[in-house]
This record gives structure tokens, sequence and C-alpha cells, in this order.
């Protein structure tokens, strides 16, 4: 009688077993094949444009070496503009599937909820109103992030935090303060009009090391946060009282996550601009190439890296004209918010 209990036992052990080990191989290379995707749309980026430039003497520029037209072009030029591409993306894509995961909802992303229209109105305002240069123009849309994110919070969390009514409360405030930043606009001067648009579509036009260096900086010491409260962030999904259950300290680890991610955007914003839809659109797609899993905010980190550096090279070489990467990013992300809406509406699904 207790032989084939046992057998029975041992077979379903060692089908989680292999189970698991499928997943873990298919997260594995999921992440090392978008890694790999990010550093050949890196090196295109490098090598493509009104000059090409091989790869050798890409590499010879990376390492210092003095290379006739290559050295300015691609070492002043295209390096800046790519590693921007990378960082912002990988910031991005990071935030948004935090808040994704952390809200329990895909629609929950950081440009969604209010808090990319919060660095935007911030920055309208200083370029606007008191004519600030850019460096300063970068810390108001930071400060702008940051209290907007804390406004949202402090409004949802009467009477204990609720994910669907921060969601209300963002998306209420974001559409005031769009409307603020419209305001300001009216008011603009047609300088002043032509950079705060540029600043608002999301451009890397403008890409330059004193901007980058404090978005590689922040992800150097975020990033690893971010993904070390992975798995805390993931037992989140199930609830705060089962996450409570196994252990998981929700009140710390979701302010820990929400000030952590709301930082990475802000400095990102504050870079390149509220590139539209990459925070919104990494998440989703993340989560169908690896599944529900810890690996998803790497993946996601990875997807917003290549979707902003191969938008880049699309908006300037696949029309007749070149467009900012917002534009780009805005053209793919429209229809798949309208796509994730109807399946949302269809079947009640969820990151």
């Amino acid at each position: 009688m207790t032989a084939p209990v046992l057998t029975a036992d041992a077979t379903t052990v060692r089908a989680i077993a292999a189970g698991r080990r499928a997943r873990r191989r298919r997260r594995t290379l999921v992440v090392a094949g978008l890694g790999v995707a990010v550093l050949a749309a890196f090196a295109a980026a490098l090598m493509i444009g009104d000059a090409f430039y091989s790869p050798d003497e890409v590499l010879r520029v990376l390492a210092g070496q003095a290379v006739p037209g290559a050295s300015f072009t691609v070492g002043d030029l295209r390096l800046p503009r790519a590693s921007l591409a990378v960082l912002s993306g990988l910031a991005f894509g990071l935030a948004g599937v935090t808040f994704q995961t952390m809200l329990r909802n895909p629609l929950a992303s950081p440009d969604v909820i209010g808090i990319s229209a919060g660095a935007g109105a911030a920055a309208v305002a200083g370029i606007v109103l008191f004519s600030l240069q850019p460096a300063a123009v970068s810390l108001l849309a930071v400060a702008g992030a940051l209290i907007t994110a804390a406004a949202i919070y402090l409004l949802a969390h009467r009477g204990g935090f609720a994910g669907t009514r921060l969601i209300l409360i963002g998306i209420g405030v974001g559409a005031m303060l769009t409307s603020v930043t419209t305001w300001v606009l009216s008011r603009a001067a047609a300088w002043d009009l032509q950079a705060a648009t540029r600043w608002l579509t999301g451009s890397l036009n403008a890409a330059a090391w004193p901007s980058i260096v404090p978005l590689a900086v922040a992800s150097v010491v975020l990033v690893p946060l971010l993904l070390a409260q992975s798995r805390a962030l993931g037992t989140l999904r199930l609830g705060d009282d089962t996450a409570t259950g196994l252990g998981v300290r929700t009140g710390r680890t979701r302010i820990l996550a929400l000030i952590a991610a709301v930082t990475l955007l802000a400095v990102a914003t504050s870079a390149a601009g509220p590139i539209a839809f990459v925070a919104f659109m990494s998440g989703p797609i993340a989560v169908r190439l690896v599944g529900p899993s810890t690996a998803l905010p790497a993946a996601s980190g990875l997807v917003g890296a290549l979707l902003v550096t191969v938008a880049d090279l699309v908006g300037r070489f696949a029309f007749e004209g070149r467009y900012p990467v917002g534009v780009v990013t805005g053209v793919l992300g429209a229809p798949f918010l309208v796509f994730l809406l109807i399946r949302l509406n269809r079947s009640g699904a969820s990151l």
C-alpha cells in the first residue's frame, strides 16, 4: 500500500524539479538573449550613420586610438547618444515593471499614472517661465517627479494602501499636470516653445556626457537595489496578507522600491525627456518572454534598453525625415495600450 504512494510522490517531486529547471533555463536563455540583442543594437548605433564605420574602427576608437573621421563621429557624437539610449531605456523599463508588479496592474506605469507628467510640467515651467539652463531644468524635472510621486502616494494611502486607488489618483493628477503644461506652453515664446516641445517629445539629440554621468551613477546605485527587491516585489503580487505571512515587510519593501524606481525614472527623464510608453511596454513584453519570475525586472530593463536603442535607429534612418525617439515609441505604444486594454477587459489578466 505504501509503495505506490511513495512512487507517486517521487514522480511528482521529479516533475516539479524538472519544471523548475525548465523555467530557470528559459529565464537564463531569454535574459542572455536580450543582453546580446542590446549589445548588438548598441554596436549598430555606433557603426551606422551618414558614414558607416566597421567594427574594427569602432573598437579602435573605444580603445582610445586615433582613427581619422571615426574618432570624432563615433567617440564624440554616436557613443554618448547610444549610451544614453541604453541607460535611459534600462531605467524606464526597470522603473515601469517595478510599479506594475508592486501595484499588480500592467497599466500602472509611471507614464500612465502621472509621474512622468510631473517631471514634464516642472521642466517646461523651468524652460518657459524661468529660462533655466539645461542642468537646472534636469534638476527641476527630478524634483517634479519625486514630489508628484509623493503626492500620489499620500493621497492614495488613506485607510491603507490600495493599488487601484493609486492608479486612479495618479491618472487624475497626471491629467491636471498635463493641463498645467499646456497652459505654460501657451505662454511660451517661439524659441522656448521649441525647446520645451523637444524636451517633452523625448529625444536623444542633445546627448552629452554631463547629462549621462548622473544617470550612469544613479543606475549603478539603484539598479542593483531594485533587482535585489525583485523577489519581495513578486511576492506582493499575492496580496499584502499573503506576502506578510511569507515574511515580506510589505510597507518597507513598497516604500524602498517606490523611492528607488521614481528616482531612477526621474534622472532618466531629466536626461532624455519622458520617452513615451517605454516604461509601459517593457514589463508586459518581458513577462511574455520569461513568464512571472524574479528575472522579470532584469528582462524588463533589457527590453527597455533595446526598445529605445532600436527606436532611435528607426527614427533616424527608416524614413525620409528624422524623428525623435519619443515619436517612434509613441507610435508603437499607442496600439499596444489599446491591445492591452482589450485583453484586460476580456480576460481580467494581470501582469
